[in-house]
């Protein structure tokens, strides 16, 4: 699945707090991990500084691999802008799995939501994996440990559903614990006279929902790998989505939280910029992104 884990690093010391999930995921998958450098017009009379630099950062990846590893790497220097260099080569290297910290460095400017990851997000055609970081480098953690227990958020929708793959696939190879979440709203807007205005549904309709909400849950729960030792969580909650997602999270010591890149319910479309976006501006949690393409 992630057979191919491509990893842009801009010289940042923050950047570069990525290669422990690059590490752990590719020692289990076996993967080619590809370590990028973009180097921008304004830097181009420092590009043999780049390439010395990314030739070093595969060096350091290569040795932390574990020996009997089967995973490969490789290291990469692009000219150009870096978000639109960055996306143009994931696509035309087949990269599955794209990792990248959410604060680094880009010229002057940090690669944090709103410079060069926010522009990748919005394009990227493939998987990312965006690491929240520290502005300090972080206390190392237990090898194997990165990702063991991951937060799923689900809608009922095929959008939301995509993920469910991919989840089955880091329970088998990382014995992640998984936690599925459902969100009732608590009301709906309607449109009146004077614009919009917010109906509380009554309590009797929002245990209705949530019995159903369960009931779906624990249905696909079913669908997941079997495995006594991974503690698989059902969880329906009441209120704002990306509120009670990124609250969830925290509560239940979730490391991970996988979301589509576009999801819709019932009453009104997550759609990226909406509960996505919320949550990714928000949390401190690693998110992986799942991209969905409509016809």
């Amino acid at each position: 699945m992630f057979n191919k884990i491509m990893v842009p690093l801009d010289g940042s010391k923050i950047a570069e707090q990525a290669f422990p999930y690059v590490i752990e995921l590719a020692e289990a998958f076996g993967s080619e991990v590809l370590s990028v450098g973009v180097c921008e017009p304004e830097e181009s009379e420092y590009g043999h500084i780049c390439h010395v630099y990314m030739n070093n950062q595969s060096e350091l990846l290569k040795k932390e691999l574990e020996k009997d590893s089967t995973a490969e790497v490789k290291s990469v220097v692009l000219s150009g802008r870096a978000a639109e260099e960055i996306l143009d080569y994931a696509e035309k290297n087949d990269v599955s799995l794209m990792v990248m910290a959410s604060h680094g460095r880009s010229g002057i400017k940090p690669w944090s939501l709103g410079s060069t990851v926010d522009k990748v997000l919005h394009k990227i055609s493939v998987p990312l994996l965006i690491i929240r970081v520290a502005e300090q480098a972080a206390v190392k953690t237990t090898p194997g440990k990165l990702l063991n227990r991951i937060l799923v958020p689900l809608d009922g929708s095929e959008a939301c559903e995509i993920v469910l793959p991919y989840i089955a696939e880091l329970m088998r190879k990382l014995e992640s614990e998984v936690v599925l979440l459902r969100v009732v709203s608590s009301g709906r807007q309607v449109h009146t006279i004077g614009g919009l205005d917010y109906i509380p549904f009554k309590d009797y309709d929002i245990e209705s929902m949530k019995s159903k909400y369960m009931e779906y849950l624990q249905d696909v729960c079913h669908k997941l790998p079997e495995n006594k030792n991974l503690v698989k969580k059902c969880e329906v909650r009441v209120g704002e989505p990306a509120e009670e997602i990124i609250k969830c999270a925290d509560e239940m010591d979730c490391k991970l939280i996988i979301l589509p890149s576009h999801l819709h319910s019932s009453i009104e479309r997550w759609a990226f910029g909406s509960v996505t976006y919320k949550v990714l501006q928000t949390t401190n949690k690693s998110s992986l992104l799942i991209p969905y393409k409509t016809s």
